[in-house]
């Protein structure tokens, strides 16, 4: 199919074409213009005036609609896929929670299985899994029974299992942690610091070593710490000095708008990788909820816009959707629509190594596009030249 977009506002990463048309030809992008070209037996879309941006792509999501990847079901993935496209996601990275190895090995046969089916939805860029090698004093709602320390035995089998694995979440400082990192990157795959007591000497170590991404930044992190009366910088600090990519969660809620506005001036757009971290009841009204599995997983409350622990002691995971990320990002940290958009699409696109053909609106890449108004409400999303939603 051949469709012809037109009347819109192209956002790229550095500026807007004014009235420009987008064309996409067999699932990729043909030509991007500043003139409403003829072009013959096309699908026309009129913009109406609103914005064409690429898809949004995130890069950790937990679930939405009701459904958790951790579910051990492929309806979970296709519905969670169909869900936040809806809000723009275009593309994601499922993320698993810390498990039991078997539930690992189920997890990624289900998207394997899942993902060749995925035709309504968000694209698949590969699996994250966020564990199980944590530091327990930063678990967060990750559940202490199953957080244990790297061991090759496990690590090795898991990567021999399947080739489906995009990135894992690991805190540095734990034994075997560094060497852990060594082996994700001769694997190509994405070593993250997360949930960790690190300070700075373990972080350079470990960036030195492989990890080049700081999951979720300050939630589940250490600050500036003091042992027997010396001050240590702490991950946070060592990501903003390190040349390290990072990732926020910015619902408003996670991060307050002082820290939104701290994270975009010390690390930029290029830098910063916007993503919802959603469990399962994004998209969903508030009340009672699930992290995790269905049956076995952690009870959370739902209010004020973010899970919560029932004790509302601490944020048990987010239920924002890609579209209130960027309007967030302008309206409580004062970065400006090119900004906001390229946080959550040239960036994670590059972060992910998918920026060959994702990530922005250049010829010859995946015809990923979004039509949005100036509130950021989805009007229309394209993955790979589908049309899975439209409410022009």
């Amino acid at each position: 199919m051949t469709i012809k977009i037109f009347n819109g506002h192209i956002i790229t990463p550095y500026r807007i074409i004014r009235n420009g048309t987008v064309i996409i030809q067999d699932g990729r992008i043909s030509e991007v213009t500043e003139q409403n070209i003829e072009v013959a037996d096309a699908l026309e879309i009129d913009a109406k005036g609103n914005y064409i941006a690429p898809g949004f792509i995130d890069l950790h999501i937990h679930g939405g609609g009701g459904y958790d990847f951790m579910d051990g079901t492929e309806e979970a993935f296709l519905k969670i896929a169909e869900i936040h496209a809806r809000y723009g996601t275009t593309a994601m990275v499922p993320t698993t929670l810390t498990s039991e190895k078997e539930d690992l090995l189920k997890t990624l046969d289900i998207y394997e299985t899942a993902n060749k089916k995925n035709q309504l939805g968000a694209q698949f860029l590969g699996m994250h899994l966020e564990g199980p090698y944590f530091a327990v004093s930063q678990r967060g709602a990750q559940d202490p029974r199953y957080i244990r320390n790297p061991d090759p035995a496990e690590y090795e089998e898991i990567l021999a299992y399947s080739s489906s694995i995009a990135r894992w979440s690991a805190a540095p400082e734990l034994p075997g942690a560094i060497a852990f990192g060594k082996r994700l990157r001769e694997k190509n795959i994405l070593a993250a610091v997360a949930h960790t007591d690190a300070i700075y000497e373990e972080v350079l170590e470990a960036y030195e070593n492989g990890y080049s991404l700081a999951t979720h930044l300050y939630s589940a992190m250490s600050g500036v710490t003091r042992k027997n009366a010396f001050r240590y910088a702490g991950t946070i600090e060592s990501a903003y000095l390190l040349d390290m990519d990072v990732e926020i969660i910015a619902d408003g809620v996670h991060l307050p708008a002082p820290l939104l506005k701290l994270v975009y001036k010390i690390k930029g757009a290029d830098k910063t990788a916007l993503i919802t971290d959603a469990m399962r009841a994004a998209g969903m009204p508030e009340g009672d909820s699930v992290l995790g599995p269905l049956e076995t997983g952690l009870k959370v409350i739902v209010e004020d816009g973010v899970a919560k622990l029932p004790d509302r002691s601490s944020f048990a995971g987010s239920v924002s959707t890609a579209d209130r990320l960027v309007r967030t990002m302008m309206g409580m940290a004062d970065v400006s629509l090119i900004d906001a958009v390229r946080m959550i699409t040239a960036t994670p696109a590059r972060i992910m190594g998918v920026d060959n053909r994702k990530g922005s609106l250049v010829s010859g890449k995946d015809a990923d596009v979004l039509i949005f108004d100036d509130q950021i409400n989805i009007k229309t999303t394209i993955v790979q030249g589908r049309i899975v939603y439209q409410k022009l």
